[in-house]
């Protein structure tokens, strides 16, 4: 049985107490997938990596936006639609409004996540954007014991729009192949017999991800998914959107695991 692993996210201002978008228990999570992986080398065919990858200016960054007295956003403010056509929201540069209020109206129309205002995170080039090194150096490993390499897929530096998602953004750009859907990796992935699933956070960039491959995979494909549940958190605040995507997932025939009982 072929077996790759797909891990989501798994980057220093994440899985690191002092990363700037810390979730609490990712750092114990990166242990356990750790000796995982070094414990499993010969029976893991390929490992895909998906990265964050953003710049400063950000439409998810405080810095894009202001309120009405000319202060940013705090990191997890919640915006909506509304708060734009009222006025209590603008954007820092005038120019990009109309834009910024059409992205908003998009993800309402989409039945995406609310607009999330986060911490400046995964910086292009920046520490903060390196894979946490544990990690890094079991997939080293994995490389040069089985002679493989690793899949390293990159998302998130289209500053106008968001991107959970490791496949496509929540608002693809027409002009940017970047933000639209990743065809080749559903197709890799696709041939396989098992995905087991790893990353952060369970709430978001894990959660999305895993629908839009499977929205795009036909639903006998679900069968192939396997999240090893004790690699994986949620934002705190967040907690309930990684429950519900559980619920809604292993509904579809998504199994879940964990590193200690996976049976292969």
């Amino acid at each position: 049985m072929k077996t790759d692993l797909l891990i989501i996210d798994l980057q220093v201002d994440f899985c690191d107490p002092n990363g700037s978008l810390f979730v609490p228990g990712a750092n114990e999570d990166i242990k356990r997938l750790s000796d995982f992986i070094r414990d499993n080398k010969k029976r893991i065919n390929d490992i895909h990596v998906t990265m964050d990858m953003h710049h400063e200016i950000d439409v998810a960054h405080p810095i894009f936006l202001k309120d009405s007295n000319g202060n940013h956003p705090k990191p997890f403010t919640i915006i909506n639609i509304d708060d734009v056509k009222s006025g209590k929201i603008t954007t820092t540069n005038p120019s990009f409004l109309p834009r910024f209020t059409k992205y908003l109206q998009s993800l309402l129309d989409n039945g995406r996540y609310p607009h999330c205002v986060w911490p400046p995170h995964c910086l292009i080039g920046s520490e903060g954007s390196n894979i946490q090194k544990d990690l890094f150096e079991v997939l080293l490993e994995w490389e040069r014991e089985e002679f493989g390499i690793v899949n390293y897929v990159t998302k998130g530096s289209n500053f106008w729009v968001e991107h959970f998602s490791a496949v496509q953004a929540e608002v693809p750009d027409p002009e940017d192949p970047s933000t639209q859907l990743n065809i080749q990796l559903i197709e890799t992935l696709q041939k396989v017999d098992r995905i087991l699933i790893s990353g952060q956070a369970l709430s978001h960039c894990v959660a999305n991800t895993i629908r839009d491959i499977a929205d795009n995979f036909g639903e006998e494909n679900i069968k192939k998914f396997v999240l090893l549940e004790d690699t994986s958190s949620s934002v705190p605040g967040f907690e309930s959107l990684g429950e519900h995507f559980i619920n809604e997932m292993t509904g579809r025939g998504m199994k879940v695991s964990n590193t200690k009982d996976f049976v292969w």
